[in-house]
């Protein structure tokens, strides 16, 4: 599917015997307003208004179909086209236009350029460019060149593809029909997503300890090692509030169960938990082990509550506990059933829960998940019986909202907190959500922050990443600045992978300890601000962080910045390089004033702050009782004047739990400042809600910039005066300070790294790959472990064919027939590079000892004269063979074992044809199969994706090099293995594969 050059024309291949291309003329699609001013709703036609299923993002599902009066039109009307039971939708906006939003994604900030998909997938080591993951928000946020904004939605829960390759161009292809939501222009980025608020609803209002920091590994293996791991937090008061189990507290992996031995007693370790100043989450999965005499599945089973396969018996699909049924969530009875059991587990003195696997994943398929036809019997509002295709990427949210439910019938004086990791636009309503399984690497750390903004800029303001990385190992220094990063986004939670080293902040080394006391400090200085930003983002729909561009929508210069963003007019900025301090940071600023402060606690490994001229926020002050991390009574006001010599701001309290805030027990506390001459004077200005003031003190710190401050202190509700200096006075207090500042970050080392040990599981993760990028190709390789190519990306289509996690899978290489022989392990030496000049031919050659005297070597070539092509030539050569062996090595086989990813593996299959002439397709339920011989690929065959209209070609000499090709399908993958004949090498006969990939249509 593409579009022709110059002329509105969409060109669309018709599949089948005798396939055809044809062109078909778009037409503009017809609207409505809807729902309130500047908000419409597209559709094909009238008759694919009435065929559209109802919304499941939408929090009325009654307000996207009736229309309002307004007597406004579009400001741009997108056109479609139908064929093939596909709607394709096209938007064209001015050049210099930028693309965000796109939800849970990889990669950059900025979204044009890229391609993404919806189809909530488990996504373990997922890169930048990989899609889709673990939701979908079929949702793009379009800043026009003038800074005006808009919103636009597509309002289907089916597989969606979101192509914004085209600089302004938004194509959104999807199975017919759905409707298309337009939310703008409006003036600003945040007028845009409270608009789309008032439609798909505000994230739900979090318990005030949710947004301290949250301790979590897989798994704290019985409640003594928990109990160890809250106490050491207390002993070297380091803040924390939560402690996560994960799913090793069960019984054997059955959901609403706890292991006897490990966990006898989840009250007991919940009091005393709760008797420590911690709440406790505890993981729920979807999968229920299939298991007579089990009673949530006994129970299940008698309230016909499971997910069907198209012959009408359960789907048992296999997870943790091994053959599993699935609650059917799209039903109201199941809802209320799973409900009932989080209100009877809630007892235990669960604290929140943790929805994991929810995509839904199931393993040794591949598809990494249940059969499209599955039956799902949904409620008539949600689109009624449907098959699984339709209701897939809303099956997280529906568990998260039966979740949800079940926690607030159990008590209903307390507000729910579920994490969720699959989900949909609009389950902010019901959950919090995480990146999922990052990596413990530089790239995940400064991916992370894109990742967060991205779901606060889909709806989602509660997000943040495995702090540390969940899979491998983190250095010191990555954890460290991690930890500083990590404080500062709105959900804030340590996490990490089975069988890897402690990721506790006390566990990388004293100076990595000290940075993050000091990062989690500065959180819980900062929580009155969060928890107000929190209580907007509830009630308006505003974003908790942003990018920096919210600050002036119309600076192109910001809307790049990946390092940086706003919480409110709180500006933090990271360094995510490994030898680059924040200090050493070249700084983008938003126009106007932004004064840079501190909590006495400056650190190279710590993001530094500013605070935006106008503005006043509060800060809870320390106060250290012996054991135990606490919050001072008092208040701090950090205050940071305009250039009319005015601030404002405002401060959210409650209980901070239950509902007393929607009865009006709040207090919001509006305050001013103002100077005359030379005195400030703070005050309040308004206030609102019924909340009683405490008699507190309040903190005074008047900004001047370089991180000078002038105090006061006097009574809340008070009027407080501060008596400024002459200018030259502030002046030279500011150079001083910013001297002070100098000195101080440049005689402050970064946490040191920790020596890497050869053979050290997981810590590989933090060494950084080489980057082979030229031509049509971008590729990144491992050179020490097996000289791994741990990413292959073609760049005009925007497809990652290729990404691994980093000690298994991606592009491999063998030594013999064995699995895993020598040469995917070991280490390599680079021989040679050529990555210098981005028009010239790039290459890089390597080469490791895989014994016996053998050594494996790998030239991999990207051709100036034909960037289409990634060139691969491989040997094994005899280096030092002895004489005794007559000059010839032991047997040895040359196995190229590329995995490659499936976007599309419903779509995929291996297509050649072989050298006898017969023709293959060879598809994922085909398992293995081997090809020799005449029915060896005659020199080509291909990776087929007809989603993609795409196919990965791999090109080999038959017969004279390659003896055998086999393909295995895998849970969301493909290995196209070739391999050499298997026989001795000397000097003078090596065994040598050389071939190469090009990225074509697929015709």
């Amino acid at each position: 599917m593409q579009k022709e050059e110059g002329k509105n024309i969409v060109k669309m291949t018709i599949s089948g015997d005798n396939s055809e291309t044809i062109g078909i003329a778009p037409t503009e699609m017809i609207f409505e307003p809807i729902l309130e001013d500047a908000v419409f709703r597209f559709d094909c036609s009238v008759e694919h208004r009435k065929a559209a299923f109802p919304s499941v993002s939408f929090k009325n599902i009654k307000d996207r179909e009736v229309s309002v009066i307004s007597h406004n039109v579009p400001a741009y009307t997108p056109t479609c086209v139908c064929l093939e039971e596909k709607q394709v939708v096209t938007f064209e906006f001015p050049l210099g236009t930028s693309f965000y939003g796109t939800g849970e994604v990889g990669g950059e900030l900025e979204r044009t350029g890229k391609r993404v998909f919806t189809w909530n997938t488990d996504a373990w080591g997922y890169g930048p460019g990989t899609t889709p993951l673990y939701q979908s928000h079929p949702w793009v946020l379009v800043v026009l060149p003038t800074g005006e904004t808009l919103g636009v939605l597509a309002d289907t829960t089916q597989k969606c593809e979101i192509d914004l390759r085209k600089e302004g161009i938004i194509r959104i292809i999807a199975p017919t029909s759905y409707p298309i939501i337009t939310f703008g222009p409006f003036s600003s980025p945040t007028a845009v997503l409270e608009s789309l608020s008032h439609a798909i609803g505000t994230v739900f209002m979090p318990p005030k300890w949710a947004l301290g920091y949250h301790q979590c590994r897989f798994s704290y293996m019985s409640e003594k090692r928990v109990a160890e791991i809250a106490q050491t937090f207390r002993d070297k008061k380091i803040p924390a509030d939560v402690i996560w189990m994960d799913i090793d507290y069960m019984d054997g992996f059955r959901c609403f169960t706890f292991d006897k031995e490990r966990f006898p007693d989840p009250s007991a370790l919940a009091n005393y938990l709760h008797n420590n100043g911690f709440k406790a989450v505890w993981m729920l999965d979807p999968g229920i082990k299939k298991e007579e005499g089990y009673s949530v599945y006994d129970s299940g089973s008698k309230d016909d509550v499971w997910v069907k396969q198209a012959d009408g018996k359960p789907f048992i699909g296999e997870v943790w506990p091994g053959p599993c049924v699935f609650p059917d969530y799209t039903n109201s009875k199941t809802r209320s059933w799973w409900a009932s059991l989080v209100q009877d587990f809630i007892s235990n003195g669960v604290d929140g829960i943790w929805n994991d696997m929810n995509e839904p994943a199931v393993f040794n398929t591949v598809t990494k998940t249940m059969p499209e036809n599955n039956i799902h019997c949904g409620d008539d509002e949600l689109g009624g019986v449907q098959n699984h295709s339709h209701y897939h990427n809303v099956y997280g949210t529906l568990m998260a909202r039966s979740t949800y439910e079940g926690i607030d019938l159990a008590d209903k004086n307390k507000r729910p907190f579920v994490l969720t990791r699959a989900g949909f636009i609009g389950s902010q309503r019901y959950a919090a959500t995480w990146t999922g399984d990052n990596l413990s690497t530089w790239e995940h750390l400064h991916m992370s922050i894109s990742m967060v903004l991205q779901l606060g800029l889909s709806g989602q303001p509660l997000s943040g990443p495995d702090i540390g990385g969940f899979g491998g190992n983190a250095t010191p220094r990555l954890f460290g600045r991690w930890m500083g990063v990590g404080a500062m986004f709105p959900f804030c939670r340590g996490h990490s992978e089975v069988a890897t080293d402690d990721h506790e902040p006390w566990s990388f080394g004293g100076e990595c300890e000290e940075v993050c006391r000091a990062a989690l400090k500065r959180r819980y200085q900062l929580l009155p601000h969060f928890y107000t930003l929190f209580y907007i983002a509830h009630t308006t729909g505003a974003p908790v962080a942003a990018p920096i561009f919210f600050a002036d929508p119309k600076d192109s210069r910001l809307r790049t910045v990946e390092n940086a963003f706003l919480l409110g007019p709180l500006l933090i900025y990271a360094s995510t390089l490994n030898n680059q301090g924040s200090h050493e940071l070249h700084h983008i600023m938003p126009k106007g004033t932004w004064l840079r402060f501190d909590f006495e606690d400056s650190h190279p490994d710590l993001p530094t702050l500013f605070l935006q001229g106008g503005s006043i926020i509060s800060v809870a002050p320390p106060h250290l009782h012996v054991g135990e991390f606490t919050l001072s009574d008092d208040l701090t006001l950090l205050v940071s004047l305009d250039e009319n010599g005015k601030a404002e701001g405002l401060l959210f309290e409650d209980d901070g739990d239950g509902y007393g805030y929607t009865k009006g027990k709040f207090l919001i506390t509006n305050y001013i400042a103002e100077k005359h001459s030379s005195i400030v004077t703070v005050k309040v200005s308004k206030i609102e809600g019924d909340w009683q003031r405490p008699k507190r003190r309040v903190h005074v710190r008047l900004l001047l910039g370089g991180g000078a401050m002038l105090d006061a202190w006097g009574m809340d509700g008070e009027t407080i005066q501060i008596n400024v200096p002459s200018e030259h006075e502030v002046s030279e207090l500011t150079t001083k300070s910013n001297e002070s500042f100098k000195i101080h970050m440049e005689n402050t080392k970064l946490i040191p790294e920790k020596e890497i040990v050869p053979g050290q599981k997981g810590m590989e993760l933090s060494r950084v790959p080489i980057e082979l990028n030229n031509g049509n190709w971008k590729l990144n390789i491992i050179p020490w472990i097996g000289g791994r190519i741990l990413s292959m990306s073609h760049v005009p289509s925007g497809v990652q064919w290729l990404h691994s996690r980093i000690d298994i899978n991606g592009y491999e290489e063998y030594s013999s027939t064995e699995y895993w022989s020598s040469g995917c392990t070991e280490e390599y030496n680079i021989i040679e590079t050529d990555l210098e000049h981005a028009s010239e031919e790039e290459s890089l050659i390597l080469e490791g000892d895989v014994g016996g005297g053998l050594v494996l070597q790998r030239k991999i070539t990207i051709p100036s004269d034909n960037p289409n092509i990634l060139r691969i030539a491989s040997t094994i050569e005899a280096r030092s063979v002895g004489a005794g062996s007559g000059g010839y090595s032991r047997l040895a086989c040359l196995r190229v074992h590329p995995t490659f990813t499936l976007f599309h593996p419903t779509e995929s299959f291996v297509s050649f044809t072989s050298i006898d002439g017969s023709k293959h397709e060879v598809w994922p339920d085909s398992g293995e199969q081997i090809y020799e011989g005449n029915n060896l690929p005659h020199g080509k065959w291909m990776l087929v994706d007809k989603r993609l209209n795409l196919q990965l070609v791999n090109m080999f000499d038959d017969v004279s090099q390659v003896v055998k090709c086999i393909v295995n399908w895998d849970s969301g993958t493909v290995n196209m293995e070739l391999w050499s004949e298997d026989r001795p090498v000397s000097k003078e006969t090596p065994l040598e594969i050389e071939h190469e990939y090009e990225v074509t249509s697929f015709p």
